[in-house]
């Protein structure tokens, strides 16, 4: 009986030696440059959050395998996050380094006073993390995309989620 190999994942902010490997990482997860681009443009962008916006999961060896970007958003007027792009070396998908780096990526934002945080994404991943279809607490975007990849999630139980229009950072362009 063989079984799938076993990782233990280290999650941390990012550092600036890290930069190199997270474009090398965001490029080599996605099928074109666009979404490494926007690392780099969210990373001069007011919507970056110091010390929350970047985390990555690492081996044991301190590889950079794993990245989760957070970034300022709105739901209407009130301060959210983005939950995006959260990207994994091909080699190390489904080996849990995603997971390991948006879990890491979600208590920074709780522990750092954040209550929402929203996520365009597939809908049978990210709902493991607590996120659910936004559209359940009237919250949506002003251009058309499937209602179950618009996620929301409140941080905390306190605060339900507002309602209102997603008003993203300048360079996502939308």
């Amino acid at each position: 009986m063989s079984t799938a190999p076993s990782f233990s994942w280290t999650t941390r902010a990012e550092t600036d030696t890290d930069l190199p490997a997270i474009r090398e990482t965001v490029l080599a997860a996605f099928d074109t440059p666009l979404e490494a681009d926007l690392v780099d443009a969210l990373r001069t962008d007011p919507a970056w959050i110091d010390g929350l916006s970047s985390l990555v999961s690492t081996t044991a060896e301190g590889r950079v395998v794993g990245h989760a970007l957070l970034t300022r958003c709105h739901i209407g007027d009130t301060p959210a996050l983005c939950l995006a792009p959260v990207a994994v070396l091909p080699t190390y998908q489904r080996t849990g380094a995603g997971s390991a780096v948006v879990r890491a990526a979600l208590k920074a934002a709780e522990d750092s006073g954040e209550r929402f945080v929203t996520v365009l994404g597939h809908p049978d991943y990210y709902p493991r993390f607590g996120f659910t279809r936004a559209s359940r607490y009237g919250i949506g975007l002003s251009f058309e995309v499937p209602d179950e990849a618009l996620m929301a999630l409140a941080l905390d139980a306190d605060h339900p989620l507002p309602r209102g229009t997603i008003r993203y950072a300048a360079p996502f362009g939308v």
